[in-house]
């Protein structure tokens, strides 16, 4: 072992202890990891920031940009209506969620199979009152498993078939790793729905600091049902047992209310239900029921309802709770003049006084000093109506409303990118950057959303690690442990060799980037295969599978690196459920290889 390589060694431990103990934060441990190979010249100067630009970096950051795309035109609620269940057991639900990301993982990019069902997770969770960490690591390691099934399922499987065609003179063909990787994605899914999940811990179970707050933050709102609103012809009961976290407290039918009590009355088009619930479940149960916010205000008589509404989604709406500072202008300006005069085309939707929710005839109340109001406005508006002398906003009191208008735009425009991605006619990463640009030309996303949603500390964590990975293949400590296995694996019987290479390319895969690990282990494979003088076939799909399944680290896959933020994950929460699933894999894919590829 050269010095440089005892160095990188040394870093790496180093790194991994920092990220494992979670004193300090990821990135900037990574980063000072980063920072101590270049000083140790490991890593050259030129090249210290080189995994900022990296297409799995830029993936990442994409991704998180597009999934934000799809939950504002309502994507995400369409599928989450159709997937989710708040009611449901979380191992029902992660048997369901990780079938279908199983599934759909085999036939597109596993990233991109995540990337459309984190964000239903999340929503389904919020909803159940149960926290994301619980599921979303199981969501993300199962579609992981499931691009193992197909040959463009997942990057190591093609990377192993063109090494097969380069020894062999064919290549493996796409349904060739179904037998053993569709075994071991039944198994690992089975894990994570029954026990797997159990492992995770549950920090945020005994912390009721949130949902003290947001119940301090509950507002009394309308919403009108349009013809179109799948609650029209419902009875009142049939949508009071379904509403989850918000309160439906009456109908309004041509200035006659019928309170929740009278429970076989038949919802028409033109009511209005007077509900209470935080801003976040009043978009979510809108969208849900396909209901609509009462007309903005406005003086000017040219617009009709009909093309306010429209011109208003086009451009974007927001909730935003703010608060009514001392010396505001708005103080005893009734609640529906609000904006008279402001050229600002918001409305007031709910007012919370002294702590109390103002339940009844809020039009005719008075702004006070200290009131927080719940308002709908423009996007474009949001400065002109937000003067600090005026209004005060409220640290995280934003929520996006939804642009139902642009639901299937968004939708075939991601649909589109996923095709010619799984068809291999543009990269991931170019047809990532396509959709956002698309979205942002056709309204879905501003400018500001794109910085908005991007998980910075994520990135960093990804473009200080990458070039050390590097560095670790180009100083020889990948060969130096290839080298070894060879040696440590003489003499054994076939199976031995076949699981111990397996082994040491899953832990290689945790560290480096799965793409890397696979060309590093691939000729390893071969050689070892022909040393012991058996098939290769065996060994190079053996690689596959082991490559794949990194589950220790959040470095190791794109997927692990994607929760982290989301679930609110620390490093060394991975090898809970990570180390018992990488020990089913390697229990069950060792003899299905026997099995498919008798050596």
């Amino acid at each position: 072992m050269t010095t440089e390589q005892a160095t990188l060694f040394a870093i790496f431990a180093a790194v991994l202890i920092l990220m494992i103990w979670g004193r300090w934060r990821y990135d900037l441990v990574a980063f000072a990891g980063l920072i101590a190979g270049v000083l140790a010249g490991i890593v050259p100067a030129e090249d210290a920031f080189s995994g900022f630009a990296n297409p799995a970096t830029m993936t990442v950051a994409l991704i998180l940009v597009v999934t934000a795309g799809l939950q504002r035109s309502g994507v995400v609620a369409m599928l989450t209506r159709l997937l989710s269940g708040a009611k449901r057991p979380v191992p029902v639900h992660i048997a369901i969620m990780g079938t279908v990301g199983a599934a759909i993982s085999g036939f597109m990019n596993n990233v991109a199979a995540l990337a459309i069902l984190m964000p239903i997770d999340i929503q389904t969770a919020r909803r159940a009152k149960r926290s994301a960490a619980l599921t979303l690591m199981p969501l993300a390691f199962a579609t992981i498993l499931g691009g193992m099934t197909t040959m463009i399922g997942t990057p190591p499987n093609l990377i192993v078939s063109q090494f097969r065609r380069n020894e062999t003179g064919e290549a493996f063909q796409m349904f060739d790793f179904l037998p053993v990787g569709g075994t071991v994605a039944i198994a690992g899914v089975c894990f994570i729905a029954l026990i797997g999940w159990r492992l995770l811990p549950r920090r945020d179970e005994n912390d009721s600091g949130a949902d003290s707050r947001e119940k301090l933050r509950d507002y009394v709102a309308q919403l009108v049902l349009p013809e179109a609103s799948s609650a029209v012809g419902k009875s009142l009961g049939e949508i009071v047992e379904s509403t989850g976290e918000v309160v439906i407290l009456a109908v309004e039918r041509e200035g006659t209310r019928y309170y929740r009590t009278s429970r076989m009355i038949v919802l028409h088009a033109g009511d209005r239900l007077i509900i209470e619930a935080s801003p976040d479940a009043i978009e979510d149960f809108r969208t849900d029921l396909g209901l609509a916010y009462p007309e903005t205000e406005t003086e000017s008589d040219e617009d009709t309802a009909e093309d306010r509404s429209a011109r208003l989604d086009a451009g974007g709406r927001v909730l935003v709770e703010a608060v009514v500072p001392l010396r505001s202008r708005l103080i005893g300006r009734r609640a529906d003049h609000l904006f008279r005069g402001h050229e600002v085309d918001g409305m007031l939707l709910g007012i919370l006084r002294e702590g109390q929710t103002l339940r009844e005839k809020l039009n005719t109340k008075r702004v006070r000093h200290g009131d927080v109001l719940l308002l709908l406005l423009p996007e474009e508006s949001m400065a002109a109506a937000l003067d600090p002398r005026e209004l005060m906003p409220l640290e995280g009191g934003a929520t996006q409303v939804t642009k139902e208008s642009r639901l299937w735009a968004a939708l075939a425009i991601f649909t589109a990118a996923i095709t010619l991605t799984s068809l291999g006619l543009i990269t991931m990463p170019i047809a990532l950057g396509v959709v956002i640009v698309l979205y942002v030309l056709g309204g879905i996303l501003s400018l500001e959303d794109i910085y908005d949603h991007i998980d910075w500390p994520i990135i960093v964590l990804l473009g200080a690690m990458i070039p050390l990975g590097l560095a670790f293949e180009t100083s020889g400590g990948s060969a130096l442990i290839a080298s070894g296995l060879e040696s440590v694996t003489s003499g054994f019987p076939p199976w031995v060799a076949l699981a111990l290479l397996m082994v040491a390319t899953m832990c290689m895969s945790d560290i480096l980037n799965n793409n890397a690990t696979t060309i590093l282990a691939a000729p390893v494979s071969i050689d070892l295969a022909n040393q012991i003088g058996v098939n290769s076939d065996a060994f190079l799909m053996g690689v596959a599978v082991s490559a794949a399944c990194a589950f220790l680290t959040p470095i190791g896959h794109q997927n692990n690196t994607l929760i982290l933020g989301p679930g609110g994950y620390r490093f060394s929460d991975y090898w809970r459920m990570g180390l018992p699933l990488e020990i089913i894999v390697i229990l069950v894919s060792v003899p299905m290889l026997l099995i498919t590829f008798p050596l």
